[in-house]
Order: structure tokens, then sequence, then C-alpha cells
């Protein structure tokens, strides 16, 4: 059985509106330096499917982390 996993990605600068609304699905929060999307995801493939996101985007990915739900 999988069980869904919480992640934050890290992405460098503060994020765009046009960002924030490709990544609807996550809670964006946007710091002077880098940008945090975070959500529950159900498998290793939506994983990727997101940081393919950030990748199409043309975005510098910082750091992928599964956290503990809020």
């Amino acid at each position: 059985m999988i069980i869904p996993r919480t992640y934050e990605i890290i992405i460098a600068g503060q994020a765009v509106p046009a960002v924030v609304d490709a990544f609807e699905d996550f809670d964006v929060v946007v710091g002077p330096e880098r940008t945090t999307l975070r959500a529950e995801l159900p498998d290793q493939a939506a994983l990727h499917g997101a940081i393919a996101r950030v990748q199409a985007l043309g975005l510098e990915l910082l750091e992928v982390r599964a956290v503990e739900p809020p």
C-alpha cells in the first residue's frame, strides 16, 4: 500500500503570480529569497511530475524534502 507523503519543493527567488497559479494545488509561501511549495502527494510519480513543472517553468530548484504534515 502506498501512503501519501507531504513534500516541500524549494525554488530560488520570489515566485511571480504565474508560477503561483501553476502550483495552485500546492500551498505556496513566497519569501524574499526563496519560494516554498508544499503539498501532500500520493506517490513518487506525483513528486516527479511536480519537479517536472519546476523544470518546465525554468525555475531554479534548491531543495526537495519530505516533511511531517502540519
